[in-house]
This record gives structure tokens, C-alpha cells and sequence, in this order.
């Protein structure tokens, strides 16, 4: 070793993120530009007769000092080295065996022969006090312990004994540069440690943690080979197993395919993000499909039904949407009108969002009840309870089913549609039992795989059509999917696991609500859609319809333009409807003429079409009103015919009432009723005969020789069946106006059922019949006054155009709605 007294000029050979401890030998690549300058530079050195100049060990050979460059940086202490051998490497290229010798601090650089970098530096002594202090005796036989432990682990017996055999203390630590798991920097800071006692306290710590790491790692290495051992085994036997399941096949001559199709199952079902009781019935359908033979018809049950539990979203849930206002703007975009039902929804929306900020989750249900008894089997038994059950009533063509996808974008979820209209067996809800060949799940179940979520809207499309036959009930099926405080633990028959509805929002479209069961309804909230005003329809038309139709038949938005007179007199008077069917259809039809018009070259774009237009595209409108129409036309011309509201499946309808008297001498005495009428309407009738009789005196009609004559009332539309007792006021006025001679008001319709003292009883769908009053061209339209309130429902626009008059009492009915005595006529004969 170098003395501390001599300076050593040597050629700097730089080792990029590499270090060398004294005593080690390394094998360097010459092919290096910088290792063999510095080579080269010693061998020119020791040929002249220079270089450091100082005798020791290494002398006679060519010196170099090795000095570690971590990015791009040298270390300010190197390590004198000595060219031991220069040959070639074991892959055949150039090659060094340097040896290094002791540690040199660095100074300034100087000059050298040859390319290589020269510097000064001084030795470093590293000499330990002799003889070894206690302390120092001790580190140095628990370093040789942990480095024996270390290489017996590694396998190296060769290295003990000669660790054992080392004895200095400063040779003992830098013998650690060897050790694969220092970093650069901790040998960095083995070299840059001069004092031996410090520099082994350094490697023992070191070696120490490194063996601390190693038992951690060998615990956690054991854990898993464990595991892998357990997996081995069982793929093993599973192997076996196919293997004897495939010689049991080759015996019996059939295919050796799908072998492992129940392992696909079972690692399927593994991997699949399912409930735990799911999970665990699926598994134990696993073990029965592995179980069975492939003869057996139970394995292709088990597969279909797992396939339809794994391709379930069981945990697969949309984010609300909590724009109340643009849900609002999305609802009125898509829809005009319909204000009840968009107030609805925006309610349950902002309800949703108010318990979600107040983090109280979210309810859902049918009334106040019904929401408090969901949440008190959400608090008891976690359930979520976030859907929602509406009933949409409503006559065709208002919108119903479409209004359903508006919900559903307005609250960012996905939609599906459920068709029940001629629905009759029990197994389309809850789906067939699996023992059945071809059994499938309910198309609940489908609905929810179909829109891969678990809060979809599902709309249960025409649910009052639903029927019922040998095969059981839908309509009870249903109970349990629409109860709030049932269907979080729904049960298919096909799937036996339970299925949680109460984050789905149902709507249920109904054009009849007498048709749904009660118990049905009783889950559900009703909104009703009585149908569209005139003006609701022009909007609709020109926003939705027009520019539907347009694209359809092939015309661009400005080539055709309906101007809104034109719109009015097709919803008025060419399609008399609640809805908007009709209109669009006849909105098609004039634009497939026009297109076809300018084809033939008849007719050039761009067209406006006006009012006046119509009749020569599509012909004479269907529905004149009344009012319209020459006074000797009218219905109600002569004595005996009374105009009336009523409201059918299509919405409200203006329904016309005959009443004739039979000859004393040709016909007998007694009540003939016609027009297909129900027993409530016939009742009706029979009252309204009985009130005039005796009151007839009080009310100055004839009625002393009705006992000899016979009376006749009769409702057109003969085809159409009628029922209800709202035709009461109806029939008296036309049997009052037929005995009286005084003909009833063209421009009056009434509704209102009647007792046997003349009081005037409420009856229902009052907003649906004033609509009906007002696309019949009829201005004054008789009510009773217990139903006054119910004119809250109906659009601002329709009263302003409507005189209403509500009543207690016939008479009061007679008043409004009879002409005046001036212009009697005779009564009939």
C-alpha cells in the first residue's frame, strides 16, 4: 500500500456507474476508448520509467487509478489499481485484469503520456490498530457471520473458508464490494469510508439489512409457493380428470372436445364481479356441470343458466344525472306539453338529489306512505331503494312510450322497453322454471341484461292489455316487481337468486286505467295524459313532425314549408284525435304529394303550403264542427238531440243523444234504449225518464200521455259500446227538448250524471272531454259543480275559448242548454 507521505501521479480509467473496492480483480473490456487510453498510458509509464514514481505493492506493473463516474461526475476518491494481465476476455474481445491495490484521494490534474486523463493523489493509510480492540473483534466475527449465513444461502462454500481466513480489519469490509445487492451508492460510500473500524460498521449494517429483506422476501416467497403448490396439484388432478373423462369418451365414441369447458366456467364465475350468494350458487352449479357426464341433459341446462347469470349486470350501475334544470330542458326539448308528467319527474329528480347531498340515499315509491315504508326496510335492511313506479293513462298517440326514453336521457340512464300487450302466461314476468326444456328468464331479467345496468327506466308498455288464461295471472306477477318494499329481493323462477329492482324506475303505459287491476295500480303513482290542445298540436307538428316527416321523404328542410294555418286545420278538422298519430300521418301524406307532384314536374321547390292547399293534396276534411256547418245540417236541428261529452280509449269525445217518441196508436208504452249501451248508461236513462215524469208539471212539459207512448233513445256510432252514468244530464235534456218542441243549443255540450230528485252528480275525465269540446268547435260546455276544481287541470287556453257553466241542478241545465220558447217548434209526433 501507498504511503500517505508519497504522491502518486497516475492516468485516470473511469468507471461509469461502476465500483472498485481495494482487493478486487476485475476483467475490463479494452474495446473502451477511455480504458485502454489509460492502459496504454500506464504501459507508456512504466516503459519510461515514470509513473507515480513509488515502490509497494504492484510495482513493476503498469498503474492505473480507478475512479467511479456516477452521471457524468467523478468520486474524489479512486482506487490504485494494477495491471495485472492484459489478454482476451472470455467472449473473445480485448481485455485487462486489473487488480486494486488501495484507496487515493484525488487531487489536480497534470500531464502524461498518452491520451489518458492524469491526476495527483496521495495514498490513503488504512491500517487498523493492532492489536483489535474488544469491540472491533466483535464486529469483525458477526460480519464473518452474517457473510457466511449470506453465502451458505447462495450456495458459495468456496468463499466461506476464505472469509473466514481474513483477518484485517480494512480488507475484511472492502471484501464486501463483491456483495450483487450493494447499489452504486452504498459502494460509493464504502470507498469514500477511509477509517476500516467505521467502513466495517458500514458493510456490517449493510449485509444486516440485506439479510433482513432476504427472510421477508424468502416468508412471502414460501406463502406463494404454497399457493402455487395447492394450484399445481389441483390442475394436475383436474388434468387426470380430463384425461380419464376424455378415455371414457373415446369408449363410448364420442368427441373429446370441451374437455375443459367446466374449468372455463368455474374461472369464469371466479373472475366475474358477482354478490356472494350469486357467486356461491353459481359455483355450486359449477361443481355439478364438472360432476356430469356429457350424455347427461343437465349440462346443457347449467351452462345456459350460467351463461345468463354471468352475462347479468349485477353490479353494473349509471350515475344520476342531478341537473334538475337540464333535465327539465331536456323533457320539454323532446316533448310539448305534458306538463304533469314533466313536473312529476323533475320532482322525483330533485328529491333524488336532495337526499343524495344530505347523504341520506335515495327512495323511491307510490305516495308519501310508500315512500316512509321504503325507507324503513332500506334503514333495516340496507337496501337502496332508489326506483320509481309511474303509471302513464293516457289515449293513444300523446306520447307515452317515447316519453319513456325522454326520462330516461334526462336522468342519464339506460332504457329499455318491456312490450305486455297480449301478454298471458304467468312465465313471461318471472320466467320459466329450469326443469323445463327451452326454459328461459322472465323479460325482467332480460330487460336488465339487455340494458347492462341495474338502474335502468324500464317502461312496461301496455300494461292494461295485459291478460290471463290456465296459465296464472301476469298482472299478479307484477305485484312483487312494482312493490317498492318487495322487489329489492325479486326472485326469477329461471335464476332462484335474488335480483335487487329498487334502483329500477318502472313506467307503465295504459290506455284504459279501468283495465288494470287494482291491487296493481295501488303500487303504482298515476299521471294521466288527457291528450293535446290545438295549439300544443302545431308546436309538435312544426318541431317534431314536420321535420321528421321531411327527412323521410326525402326533402330538405326549406324545399316544403307548412305554414301553421294549414297545421291548424289538419289537427282540427282532417284528424279529429287527442294524440298526434293521425296528424303525422297526414302531415306524410302532403309531403309524399308535393315530392311526388315535383317529380312529375307538376309543382317546383320550394312549396308553402298554406290552408287552402289542403284539399287539393288530400282531399275534403273528415271532421267539420258542428258549429261550421249550415244550421238545417246540424244534429241538433231538431228537437230531441242533445250534445254530449264522453271519453273512450282515444281520449275525450263528443257523443250525440236521439230521443223519439213512438205513435200512441202504433206503438206501445215503455223505454227502448239502442247504441250498444252498458248497464250503467241504461240505468241512467231509465232516470233521467223518471226525473221528467214527475217533475213534468214543474217543468211545463207533456208528460201525462207518455204512459201510452213508447220512448226511444239512441246513441250513433252504434258499433261502439257505450257505458257510464256521465250521459245522464245528456238524456234528460234530449228527452226535455223532444217533449218541450224547443231544440237544444248548437254550441252547447254537456256531462254530468243525474239523479232521480235532479241533482247534477260530478263524473271524471273532465279535462279529456273539454279538450274533446274545444276540437269539436263547441263554446259552451255544462259541467257539475262538484267537478269545478278539476278545471285547474286544463291548459289556460282551452277555458279562454271556453264558457263554462257549472251546475247543481237539471233545471238549471235546461236553461242553458234549450233554445228559447220563441223558436219552439212542434214536438214530434
Amino acid at each position: 500500500m501507498a504511503s500517505t507521505s508519497t504522491p502518486l501521479t497516475l492516468p485516470v480509467l473511469p468507471l461509469d456507474d461502476e465500483v472498485v473496492l481495494p482487493g478486487m480483480v476485475v476483467p475490463l473490456d479494452l474495446s473502451d476508448a477511455e480504458v485502454r487510453a489509460a492502459v496504454e498510458a500506464a504501459q507508456a509509464a512504466l516503459r519510461d520509467g515514470g509513473g507515480d514514481g513509488a515502490g509497494g505493492k504492484g510495482a513493476g506493473k503498469p498503474r492505473v487509478l480507478l475512479v467511479p463516474r456516477i452521471d457524468g461526475s467523478y468520486a474524489g476518491t479512486g482506487v490504485l489499481g494494477t495491471v495485472e494481465q492484459v489478454g482476451r476476455l472470455s467472449d473473445g474481445d480485448p481485455g485487462a485484469l486489473i487488480r486494486g491495490r488501495g484507496r487515493v484521494r484525488i487531487g489536480a490534474g497534470t500531464s502524461g503520456p498518452g491520451a489518458a486523463l492524469w491526476v495527483e493523489g496521495i495514498g490513503v493509510d488504512e491500517s487498523a490498530p493492532e492489536p483489535l480492540p474488544g469491540a472491533v473483534a466483535e464486529l469483525v466475527t458477526e460480519y464473518k457471520a452474517l457473510a457466511t449465513d449470506w453465502l451458505k444461502k447462495r450456495g458459495a462454500w468456496q468463499v466461506v473458508d476464505r472469509v473466514q481466513q481474513i483477518d484485517d480489519v480494512s480488507a475484511l469490509a472492502d471484501n464486501s464490494g463483491y456483495s450483487p445487492f450493494l447499489s452504486t451508492a452504498q459502494k460509493v460510500a464504502l470507498l469514500e469510508t477511509t477509517d476500516p473500524v467505521a467502513r466495517l460498521k458500514l458493510a456490517t449494517e449493510q449485509l444486516r439489512e440485506h439479510l433482513a429483506e432476504q427472510d421477508v422476501a424468502e416468508s412471502i416467497a414460501k406463502d406463494v409457493q404454497e399457493g402455487v403448490d395447492k394450484q399445481q396439484r389441483e390442475f394436475l388432478l383436474r388434468r387426470q380428470l380430463d384425461a380419464v373423462r376424455k378415455e371414457l369418451r373415446e369408449l363410448n365414441g364420442g368427441a373429446a372436445d370441451g374437455a375443459d369447458e367446466s374449468d372455463d366456467y368455474r374461472t369464469r364465475v371466479e373472475a366475474a364481479d358477482l354478490p356472494e350468494k350469486v357467486r356461491e350458487a353459481a359455483l355450486k352449479e359449477v361443481d355439478k356441470l364438472e360432476r356430469s357426464s356429457d350424455q347427461s341433459p343437465e349440462g346443457s341446462w347449467i351452462r345456459t343458466w350460467l351463461d345468463t347469470v354471468l352475462e347479468l349486470p349485477w353490479n353494473e350501475r349509471t350515475e344520476d344525472q342531478y341537473d334538475i334544470r337540464g333535465a327539465r330542458s331536456v323533457l320539454d326539448a323532446e316533448h310539448a306539453g305534458l306538463e304533469d308528467v314533466k313536473e312529476r319527474i323533475t320532482e322525483y329528480l330533485a328529491v333524488r338529489k336532495r337526499r343524495a347531498d344530505r347523504g341520506l340515499g335515495v327512495v323511491g315509491g307510490r305516495r308519501d306512505e310508500g315512500a316512509a315504508r321504503s325507507a324503513s326496510v332500506e334503514g333495516g335492511g340496507g337496501r337502496r331503494g332508489g326506483g320509481a313506479v309511474l303509471a302513464l293513462v293516457g289515449p293513444p298517440g300523446v306520447g307515452k312510450t317515447s316519453l319513456g326514453e325522454s326520462v330516461a336521457h334526462a336522468m342519464g340512464r339506460k332504457f329499455v322497453r318491456v312490450a305486455l300487450g297480449g301478454v298471458r302466461d304467468e312465465a313471461e314476468i318471472r320466467g320459466h322454471r329450469r326443469t323445463y326444456v327451452g326454459a328461459l328468464p322472465g323479460r325482467l331479467v332480460r330487460a336488465i341484461k339487455e340494458a347492462g345496468s341495474m338502474n335502468p327506466v324500464v317502461l312496461l308498455d301496455e300494461i292494461d292489455k295485459v291478460g290471463s288464461d290456465f296459465r296464472g295471472d301476469p298482472a299478479a306477477a307484477l305485484l312483487e316487481v312494482l312493490d317498492p318494499a318487495q322487489n329489492h329481493t325479486f326472485r326469477d323462477h329461471y335464476l332462484e337468486v335474488e335480483l335487487d329492482l329498487s334502483d329500477v324506475v318502472f313506467l307503465a303505459t295504459a290506455n284504459v286505467l279501468e283495465a288494470i287491476p287494482e291491487a296493481l295500480l295501488d303500487r303504482m303513482e298515476l299521471v294521466r295524459l288527457d291528450g293535446y290542445t290545438e295549439d300544443e298540436k302545431i308546436v309538435i307538428a312544426r318541431d317534431h313532425l314536420l321535420p321528421r316527416q321531411l327527412e323521410r321523404a326525402g326533402l330538405e328542410p326549406g324545399e316544403v314549408t307548412l305554414e301553421d294555418g294549414a297545421l291548424r286545420k289538419l289537427a282540427g278538422e282532417y284528424t279529429r284525435e287527442a294524440g298526434v298519430r293521425n296528424l303525422e300521418r297526414s302531415i306524410a301524406r302532403l309531403l309524399r304529394k308535393v315530392a311526388a307532384e315535383h317529380e312529375l314536374g307538376d309543382r317546383e321547390l320550394p312549396f308553402t303550403l298554406g290552408a287552402d292547399d289542403l284539399r287539393g293534396l288530400i282531399g275534403r276534411p273528415h271532421h267539420v264542427p258542428e258549429s261550421a256547418q249550415d244550421p238545417a245540417e246540424r244534429r241538433t236541428a231538431v228537437p230531441g238531440v242533445a250534445t254530449g261529452l264522453a271519453v273512450t280509449g282515444a281520449g275525450g269525445d263528443v257523443l250525440f243523444v236521439e230521443a223519439s217518441l213512438a205513435d200512441a196508436e202504433t206503438g206501445g208504452a215503455g223505454l227502448t234504449l239502442t247504441g250498444q249501451l252498458g248497464d250503467v248508461m241504461k240505468e241512467s236513462a231509465r232516470i233521467a225518464l223518471s226525473f221528467l215524469r214527475s217533475r213534468g208539471a214543474e217543468l211545463e212539459l207533456p208528460v201525462a200521455d207518455l204512459k201510452d207512448r213508447g220512448v226511444h233513445i239512441h246513441f250513433p256510432a252504434g258499433a261502439v259500446p257505450k257505458d257510464g252514468p256521465s250521459a245522464g244530464i245528456t238524456m234528460t235534456t234530449a228527452l226535455a227538448s223532444l217533449l218541450s218542441g224547443r231544440q237544444v243549443r248548437t254550441d252547447v255540450a254537456m256531462t254530468g250524471e243525474v239523479s232521480l230528485t235532479g241533482r247534477v252528480l260530478p263524473i271524471g275525465g273532465l279535462k279529456q272531454k273539454l279538450l274533446a269540446a274545444h276540437r269539436a268547435g263547441i263554446t259552451t260546455v255544462v259541467i257539475p259543480k262538484r267537478n269545478e276544481a278539476d278545471l285547474d287541470d286544463v291548459p289556460a287556453e282551452i277555458l279562454d275559448t271556453l264558457e263554462v257553466h257549472p251546475v247543481t241542478d237539471v233545471r238549471q241545465v235546461l236553461e242553458l242548454a234549450l233554445a228559447p220558447a220563441e223558436v219552439r217548434v212542434p214536438a214530434a209526433a
